[in-house]
């Protein structure tokens, strides 16, 4: 089965234009950059996807081996890319996707023109000298929640993930999304998202970087945009007014007037 396939590769906007790759974060699927991607679509080839065990992806996309890390998923990106021919690829990763997007272009520097990475964070645990936002503990009890209850976890977790407190139709989307995952492979990916450390990873991108920081956002705060503002050679900080983890949902006129101004015309 070809990458477009297992992917539910969707293309939009300019056949021969300059491609832009969209990637979903953990819980989510392509459907949640519907109110970013149409403002690309004159200017570039869009391509949205859905990872292994997302949205509409073929079941048979997973593989508890290969997805257990972000590793199998920076794969899945260069299979994608590779099978439809893409080249001075703008990367557009949210959340857990901007690390997976950090991997793919390390390893294939030459496919990527510029990497936009939203609400990234390359770890979650705190650790001598790093500030992630999370103790290890907290990261295990919150797997420990995911693995008993899923379904409770998501309407109890997405809500304070999204932020917005004033605009419930944000927390009650992205609650929806989780709960349309499959629980196991939820269960998997979050293990390979929360526990991933991919600070090692930075040095190796030459590829130029946008990174959005949200305002207020409890999965990745604001020491870990400057965190990854130092390390990642050539890129540029962008401290968004958007509040929560997710302003593809919450601010995209925010979130689209940030990515043009970096892209130029």
């Amino acid at each position: 089965m070809s990458a477009v396939t297992r992917h539910n590769v969707v293309e939009h906007g300019l056949p021969h234009g300059r491609p832009m790759v969209f990637a979903h974060g953990f819980g989510c699927d392509q459907e949640m950059w519907r109110w970013v991607w149409p403002a690309f679509a004159d200017t570039h080839r869009v391509v949205l996807f859905d990872h292994a065990g997302s949205g509409s992806s073929d079941p048979s996309a997973h593989d508890p081996l290969r997805h257990a890390t972000l590793a199998g998923y920076a794969d899945d990106v260069l299979a994608i890319v590779h099978e439809l021919g893409l080249h001075d690829v703008v990367f557009v990763g949210h959340s857990v996707s901007a690390m997976i997007g950090v991997v793919a272009a390390g390893r294939e520097p030459e496919r990527f023109g510029e990497l936009v990475l939203v609400a990234p964070s390359p770890r979650y645990v705190d650790d001598e000298g790093y500030v992630g936002g999370f103790s290890r503990e907290d990261i295990d009890e919150l797997l420990v929640s995911l693995d008993q209850n899923y379904l409770g976890w998501s309407s109890a977790m997405a809500p304070v993930i999204a932020g917005n407190p004033d605009r419930p139709e944000v927390g009650e989307e992205l609650t929806n999304s989780f709960c349309r995952s499959d629980p196991a492979i939820a269960a998997q990916f979050a293990r390979a998202t929360f526990l991933a450390d991919n600070r090692a990873d930075l040095p190796l991108v030459r590829t130029p970087s946008l990174i959005l920081q949200c305002s207020q956002d409890v999965i990745a705060p604001v020491a870990v945009g400057d965190y990854l503002h130092r390390e990642l050679a050539g890129s540029t900080l962008v401290q968004l007014e958007a509040t929560g983890h997710c302003p593809n949902l919450s601010a995209p006129e925010e979130t689209v007037t940030a990515i043009r101004a970096y892209l130029g015309p």
